[in-house]
């Protein structure tokens, strides 16, 4: 395999799982966001601003990955 083969490769790892730990991230997020507002429904604006604001946070770690491996796909330092 070439280093083109081997940076297409990881750019697909990194997205991926950049994806999936996002995913699951929010998904767990969400959950505990449901069971604290069937507890506690009085805190269910306070809960919410925070619920969005750690999922823009989520979402921001996962594009840097993006960016980062958009970086390597076409602008590769490692091409020779």
């Amino acid at each position: 395999m070439t280093n083109v083969a081997f940076v297409a490769l990881a750019a697909g790892l990194i997205i991926g799982f950049g994806a999936i730990g996002a995913c699951i991230g929010i998904g767990i997020m969400g959950g505990k966001f449901i069971e604290a507002s069937a507890r506690q429904p009085e805190l269910i604006n306070t809960l919410q601003v925070k619920m969005f604001l750690l999922a823009g946070l989520i979402d921001a770690a996962f594009l840097i990955g993006v960016g980062i491996a958009m970086m390597f796909a076409f602008a590769n330092p490692f091409a020779g």
